[in-house]
């Protein structure tokens, strides 16, 4: 038997520029001040890796972090943040006490989760934020039952179970009208609570969108989520156009070559890797400097045609990035796709190795 040496499959990677975080961080506090800025990294920061793109965006000048579950909170706290951080997501598993304990706020829609931290045998009080549905109906109390959470709360908060510190609600972002009109209705129902008794110490509805658009929607602080990573949510402007810089490049190596009339090379990336199937005829990579048409994509690889010009194995494709090689950036794949930035970077697989730059 002859033994051979192993030699390792060229891999994707998407590399992640932390002074674009920074850039981006920066540019929107700046925009929203005097209204502080919450980072959400939900999602490992949208795909980019939780705790070094947090540390870029504190670093920058937010001055709290947003997450969905208790986990990811926790991840934080036991590395060494300290800043305030929201987790909102929350079901019959969750692990209340540790929350608690740990000093992650939480946002709290139902009645129900308030009995689950009355009841969770933590040592200190649980700082929430009572959330109402202004109309995205994602999570939130609904005016019916607003009254009743709030009223909840405060029986609470003077047993010393919990301290309310911030009403807050998600825009639907559908259109201005539609924004204005929750607007205001989250502004009756923090007058409703307030009538109750509520006396908050902060509040907090506009992300992205109504952050950049809506200085009226601003209040205490502004959730920044797709924007600090560099991508626009609006349909009509560009995220270069609001000056933001993508974070993310994602790249794959040329794996195999074809020679013929035209030369085809595969990319050892596919759409295990995040890589969409839709909007194959639209769809290109920068290879070398040029533009090569996608073909096909596979599991983990995808077929691009380069025409008559020359390709060797371990060329890098380039599939989007901030654009400023002449390549894709993900909005633009987005469109191809037919969907948004935010998909194209939190769908890219955890199996891609994430290099951090500066």
């Amino acid at each position: 038997m002859t033994i051979v040496d192993a030699v390792a499959e060229p891999l994707p990677r998407a590399v992640v520029d932390l002074a674009a975080i920074r850039h981006n961080v920066a540019h929107l506090a700046k925009l929203v001040a005097p209204a502080e800025t919450m980072f959400a990294v939900k999602a490992d920061a949208y795909g980019h890796g939780l705790l070094p793109v947090a540390e870029a965006g504190l670093a920058a000048g937010a001055t709290s972090l947003a997450v969905l579950e208790i986990p990811a909170g926790l991840v934080l706290r036991g590395a060494g943040v300290t800043v305030p951080i929201l987790a909102w997501l929350h079901g019959q598993a969750t692990d209340w006490r540790a929350g608690i304990e740990a000093d992650i706020e939480l946002g709290i829609s139902a009645v129900w989760q308030l009995e689950a931290i009355a009841a969770s045998g933590a040592d200190r009080p649980a700082v929430v934020h009572l959330k109402v549905d202004t109309g995205l109906s994602r999570n939130g109390a609904t005016r019916e039952d607003w009254p009743g959470l709030v009223s909840r709360a405060l029986e609470l908060e003077r047993q010393g179970v919990i301290r309310v510190r911030a009403a807050w609600s998600h825009l639907a972002d559908a259109s201005i009208a539609d924004d204005e009109a929750a607007l205001a209705e989250f502004r009756d129902a923090v007058a409703e609570a307030e009538s109750l008794g509520a006396r908050f110490e902060a509040l907090h509805l506009a992300a992205s969108s109504a952050g950049i658009r809506m200085p009226e929607a601003r209040f205490s602080f502004v959730r920044f989520g797709i924007a600090a990573y560099g991508y626009s949510p609006f349909d009509d402007v560009s995220g270069a156009e609001l000056g933001l810089i993508p974070a993310m490049r994602l790249e794959a190596p040329v794996t195999d070559v074809h020679v013929g009339g035209t030369t085809a090379a595969r990319i050892g990336i596919g759409y295990a890797d995040g890589v969409p199937t839709l909007g194959l005829p639209k769809t290109w990579v920068l290879l070398n400097g040029r533009r090569a048409r996608v073909l096909e994509v596979a599991a983990d690889r995808t077929l691009v045609d380069v025409g008559e010009h020359r390709v060797e194995l371990g060329d890098i494709a380039i599939l989007f990035g901030p654009g400023t090689d002449g390549e894709p950036t993900a909005e633009q794949y987005a469109d191809w796709a037919e969907t948004i930035a935010d998909e194209m970077v939190t769908g890219v697989a955890s199996r891609v190795p994430r290099v951090y730059v500066n």
